[in-house]
């Protein structure tokens, strides 16, 4: 059985490489994230998921960047 992939987007505050270096490792171990693309520029992450889009912002927050869903 295949699970629903659903695209999320979230505005994360990252000034640096390091900041999206931060974003980009709790994202690659979250369990359900499938890919993700980080825009430092756009201060932009975008998700896709098998998991509800909490789930994801929870995982970013441990980065400790502010981060809201868009």
């Amino acid at each position: 059985m295949e699970s629903a992939q659903n695209v999320y987007q979230y505005n994360v505050q990252m000034t640096c490489s390091g900041c999206s270096g931060a974003v980009s490792r709790i994202l690659t171990k979250t369990p359900g994230v499938d890919k993700f693309e980080v825009n430092l520029e756009k201060q932009l992450v975008t998700v896709t998921a098998s998991i509800p889009k909490e789930a994801v912002l929870e995982a970013i927050r441990k980065s400790g960047k502010p981060v809201t869903a868009l």
